[in-house]
C-alpha cells in the first residue's frame, strides 16, 4: 500500500490504548515505582499531602502498592505495562497528572530513573507524536555530523499536514525553521530535494492521472539520466517529490518500458551516496509504504549490532498508526515476524517494551 493511503486504517493500529481509562492511579503506579520518589519526599513541598504513605494499599489499576519503593530499585516492568498498553493522548493525561498530584514532571523523574536504550524507548513514547519526529529532526541535525538517514525517512514518509505540524512543533519546540536548518546543514542536490519534500506536493489524493503527462515525464526521467552521459538530477528531484503518488507509479511503469530497466536501477546507476538514497525512498514510499517501513526494521536489526534509534523511531511514530499492516509486510518480505526479529536482536527491560508496542505478531 503507498504512503498516501495508509494514514486511515484502524486494523492497522497496534497501540490502541486503555478502554476504561483513568490517569490518576497510573500516575500513582508510575510514582510507586520509581526509587527515591515513592516515599514522602521534602522535594515535593506543599505536595506532600497528597502522597500515598509509605506502605499504602495497591492501587486501582496499581502494580501492587504493598511492595513499596525505594528498597527495591526502581520497577521497570511497572512502567512497561503502564506506557506501552496507553496511547499517546492517555499517556500525555498521565504526565498531567503526575504533575498534578506529585509535583514533578514525568518526563524528568523517567530520565533520572532509566538508563540506556530503554530509558531513550520510553522517553519517546512521552512525547506527542509531532514534537517526537521534531525532535528526531533536531536531534539528526545537532552536533558534529548530520543524520541524513533519519531526514529522509521522515520527510519522504509523512503527509504534507503532517510535515506542517512536524514545522510548526519544530519552530515551538526549538525556536527555529526547520526548512531553514535543512537548508544550513546539508547542501548540494541533497538539499534541493530535502527542501522540496518538506513542501509536501505529493499529495494529491484524488487518483486522477493524465497519462499523457505520465509518458511525457517517463521521457523526461530517460532523457534526464539513461540517455544522456551526465545526469540532470534537477529533473529527477521536481518529478519525485512534485507529482501525485498514483500519478508517480503510472510514471515507473512507463519509464520500464522506455529504458527497459527500473526507475530504482536507473537511480542506483545515475546517483550515488544520500540524494541516491532519498530518491529510493522517494520511490519505495510511493510503492508500498508497509514495505518500506519493514525494511527499515529489518535492516535496524540485521547483522552485526542494532540500529536503535531506527528501531524505536519507526516502532513508536507507527504504532498508533500501521504497525500492524508493517508486521504483515516484514513477514511476507523476510519470512519471519517482527516479534521474533526483536527477540533475537534485544533484551531486558528494552526488549519487553517493544514486544508490548508491536503486540502479537502471528
Amino acid at each position: 500500500m503507498a504512503w498516501w493511503k495508509a494514514w486511515v486504517e484502524q486494523e492497522g493500529v497496534s497501540v490502541k490504548g486503555s478502554p476504561h481509562f483513568n490517569p490518576d492511579p497510573d500516575a500513582e503506579t508510575l510514582y510507586k515505582a520509581m526509587k527515591g520518589i515513592g516515599g514522602a519526599s521534602p522535594l515535593l513541598g506543599h505536595h506532600a499531602a497528597a502522597l500515598p504513605p509509605p506502605q499504602p494499599p495497591s492501587a486501582p489499576g496499581g502494580h501492587g502498592g504493598a511492595q513499596a519503593m525505594p528498597p527495591a530499585g526502581t520497577n521497570e516492568q511497572a512502567i512497561i505495562d503502564v506506557l506501552t498498553k496507553r496511547s499517546n493522548a492517555q499517556r500525555q493525561q498521565i504526565a498531567k497528572s503526575f504533575k498534578a498530584q506529585f509535583g514533578k514532571d514525568l518526563i524528568e523523574t523517567l530520565k533520572s530513573e532509566l538508563s540506556g536504550k530503554f530509558e531513550r524507548l520510553i522517553i519517546a513514547l512521552m512525547y506527542p507524536p509531532y514534537r517526537y519526529e521534531a525532535k528526531e529532526l533536531y536531534d539528526a541535525m545537532k552536533g558534529i555530523g548530520t543524520k541524513e538517514g533519519v531526514i529522509i525517512e521522515i520527510l519522504a514518509s509523512r503527509t504534507k499536514n503532517q510535515l506542517q505540524e512536524i514545522m510548526k512543533a519544530y519552530e515551538e519546540d526549538y525556536g527555529s525553521n526547520l526548512e531553514e536548518d535543512i537548508k544550513a546543514d546539508t547542501s548540494g542536490y541533497l538539499e534541493r530535494i530535502l527542501v522540496c519534500l518538506l513542501q509536501g506536493s505529493r499529495d494529491d489524493l484524488s487518483g486522477y492521472v493524465d497519462p499523457g503527462l505520465a509518458l511525457q515525464d517517463a521521457q523526461d526521467l530517460y532523457a534526464a539520466g539513461e540517455k544522456i552521459c551526465g545526469t540532470d538530477e534537477m529533473k529527477f528531484i521536481t518529478i519525485l517529490c512534485t507529482r501525485s503518488a498514483t500519478h508517480l507509479l503510472r510514471v515507473f511503469e512507463e519509464y520500464e518500458k522506455i529504458a527497459n530497466k527500473s526507475i530504482e536501477d536507473s537511480i542506483k546507476s545515475e546517483t550515488h551516496g544520500s540524494l541516491e538514497e532519498a530518491m529510493l525512498t522517494v520511490v519505495k514510499c510511493t510503492r508500498n509504504l508497509h514495505s518500506y517501513f519493514a525494511e527499515r526494521l529489518y535492516f535496524a536489526m540485521k547483522g552485526a549490532g542494532t540500529l536503535d534509534g531506527t528501531l524505536i523511531r519507526n516502532i513508536v511514530s507507527r504504532s498508533e498508526i500501521d504497525l500492524n499492516l508493517i508486521k504483515n509486510q516484514f513477514k511476507k518480505m523476510y519470512g519471519k515476524t517482527l516479534s521474533s526479529m526483536i527477540m533475537e536482536d534485544t533484551s531486558g527491560d528494552y526488549k519487553n517494551a517493544l514486544l508490548n508496542l508491536v503486540g502479537s505478531d502471528l
